[in-house]
């Protein structure tokens, strides 16, 4: 299984070549994260409740109704109680870990290890700190 992380859901969304070949090839099923469509519905309301220019709401909108499209074609996994568990034993097992700036990343990190799965992005300095857990990037 392949859990695609935030950064590469954006790529998807800008019709980045590379990701969106990288799904098509693989054999192996590609899913997001509840984290994920945290992430992404944040940063839409952010940038919806805050135009500068009214007339491009049109165009923000029919963005935010291709990220809804995106996320229906995708099994969303969710942050059940194993990835809980993973969470909390990443947390207590790497004190250096315990960044404001990490947590998305390590709850997607903790579900990835509670299912034996890869991560799917472009951020190797975060994710790399987190001890047996499985990264490529199809960005390139």
């Amino acid at each position: 299984m392949f859990i695609l992380d935030t950064d590469h859901v954006s790529f998807w969304l800008r019709g980045n070549v590379s990701v969106r070949a990288g799904i098509a090839q693989s054999s192996q099923e590609v899913v997001i994260t509840i984290i994920t469509v945290q992430e992404v519905f944040n940063g839409w309301m952010g940038r919806l409740n805050n135009l500068p220019d009214p007339r491009n709401l049109t165009i923000e909108y029919e963005h935010l109704w291709q990220t809804v499209e995106f996320v229906k074609n995708f099994r969303v996994l969710k942050f059940d109680s194993q990835a809980d568990d993973c969470y909390v034993k990443i947390l207590i097992a790497n004190p250096s870990l315990r960044k404001k700036r990490l947590r998305q990343d390590l709850r997607i990190a903790a579900i990835a290890l509670s299912l034996n799965a890869t991560v799917i992005t472009r951020n190797r300095r975060d994710f790399e700190q987190v001890p047996g857990l499985m990264i490529a990037d199809w960005s390139l």
